[in-house]
């Protein structure tokens, strides 16, 4: 079997490899020469645990190709999927522009019967839109060629995304017809044999479902960062509070981890979108909004704490920062709470010093020399006035604290992630500030 994966972002080059290593034959398509000349000489542009080396074990088996030429990358190909950046418009509409010119370029080309996939995520009506640009292309070339739709979101986790498309919990695809159905089942049967499901649903479902998930997840995480916020007012530890609701079988404890509030290329753009799409439709999604405001309170957090300690003053203070990605596991620091906090201290006068395990390229395409880059997580708290931690790198859970407070010119600790013992902390003379900690 032939496919193509047009878009070798995160979503595109993830998706592209698991197919080819499940024995399919795959071309991967990007306009950005720089991006298909750097893969096809074995270097990957994003940091996702186990898809190096699985990119050059399946390229070296000629099961996976990169090119620029679109034309050429998807001749034969039965399944065209479509998976380029969808980022936030103007107005938090989810921009569609290059979903549409890969669509038009794709109806000028294609010539045997072929489905074209929604990979991207994109609101309800989009794969319509497709649809019409791919037909208006045939028609202007009076060509008889037929194409189908389908949608088919994905639920990658960054940091797990190999292992998540191996081994899904379920595959959710929207199609129109039964031969369509037919073909993606086949293309998605090596990864269902550990029996979990491929949900076959109308397109228009399939779209928001991917929308309404992630909408989920953040309501989880700002509501446990709302009752975290309600323990430090009151003397409660969220901790306890948050094992307390979790053991309940019908709320569970996935996403009930209270720190700076949720980041990354999904969530935020996600939330946005789906609130936008109900809106243009006359309904307003009440729950919804009150999550991206509570999200956008959490986000200052730690900073107005440490405004608290330092009685409004941060000038001149120095701050050695722990983590810079939204989350561990990537060197993704799109809409990352970390880089939010370090333009904030940094308009009030501090010194910034910052480590993180992987995303220290991407940090200084942004921050330039405005901040100190340190190639290890001690030299980051040389003579600082306090430690923050905003990501939960494995490496920073065990940190040696004797060596931190002989080091630091302040003994004081922002945990944004909860992850230290308060404590025993406190025992080594530090002063402690988690998110809902006693």
């Amino acid at each position: 079997m032939k496919i193509a994966v047009v878009g070798t972002g995160y979503v595109g080059l993830v998706t592209g490899t698991c197919f080819a290593e499940s024995g399919v034959t795959v071309t991967c398509i990007d306009n950005d020469k720089n991006k298909i000349k750097q893969l096809n000489d074995g270097s990957v542009p994003i940091y996702e645990p186990g898809l190096e080396s699985m990119i050059r074990i399946n390229v070296e088996k000629k099961r996976l190709f990169f090119t620029p030429d679109l034309k050429d990358g998807i001749k034969e190909a039965e399944v065209i999927f479509i998976a380029v950046g969808t980022p936030p418009g103007e107005d938090d509409s989810a921009d569609l522009k290059h979903v549409i010119e890969v669509a038009k370029e794709i109806g000028s080309v294609i010539t045997n019967h072929t489905v074209v996939v929604t990979k991207s995520t994109v609101p309800v009506g989009t794969s319509e839109k497709i649809r019409k640009a791919i037909q208006n292309q045939l028609d202007k070339r009076k060509s008889k060629a037929i194409f189908d739709m389908a949608s088919n979101p994905e639920f990658l986790k960054e940091g797990a995304a190999v292992d998540d498309f191996l081994k899904p919990e379920r595959i959710v695809i929207g199609i129109d017809n039964e031969k369509t159905a037919e073909i993606m089942k086949r293309l998605y049967m090596p990864f269902v044999l550990n029996n979990h499901p491929i949900l076959f649903m109308d397109i228009a479902s399939a779209e928001i479902t991917k929308y309404a998930a992630n909408a989920m997840l953040a309501t989880r995480i700002s509501f446990i960062n709302e009752i975290a916020n309600l323990c430090d007012i009151l003397g409660a530890d969220i901790n306890h509070v948050r094992k307390g609701i979790g053991s309940d079988s019908r709320i569970g404890s996935k996403f009930l981890y209270p720190g700076t509030g949720y980041g990354g290329s999904c969530f935020p753009k996600d939330v946005k979108a789906i609130i936008k799409t109900a809106h243009d439709h006359g309904y307003e999604l009440n729950v919804v909004r009150a999550v991206e405001k509570a999200n956008d309170f959490q986000r200052n957090v730690i900073f107005n704490k440490m405004l608290k300690l330092f009685n409004n003053n941060l000038k001149n203070k120095i701050i050695g920062i722990w983590g810079l990605s939204f989350k561990p596991k990537t060197d993704d620091i799109r809409e990352s709470s970390s880089i939010y906090l370090i333009e904030k201290l940094l308009k009030e006068g501090a010194k910034i010093k910052v480590y993180d395990p992987a995303a220290m390229a991407e940090a200084k395409k942004l921050l330039g020399k405005r901040v100190t880059f340190a190639n290890d997580p001690y030299k980051a708290l040389q003579g600082a006035d306090a430690m923050v931690l905003m990501t939960e790198w494995s490496e920073f859970h065990l940190p040696d604290f004797r060596k931190m407070a002989s080091i630091m010119k302040g003994k004081v600790i922002f945990d944004g992630r909860n992850i230290y013992d308060p404590a025993e902390i406190k025992k080594l003379g530090f002063r402690y500030f988690g998110i809902g900690r006693r």
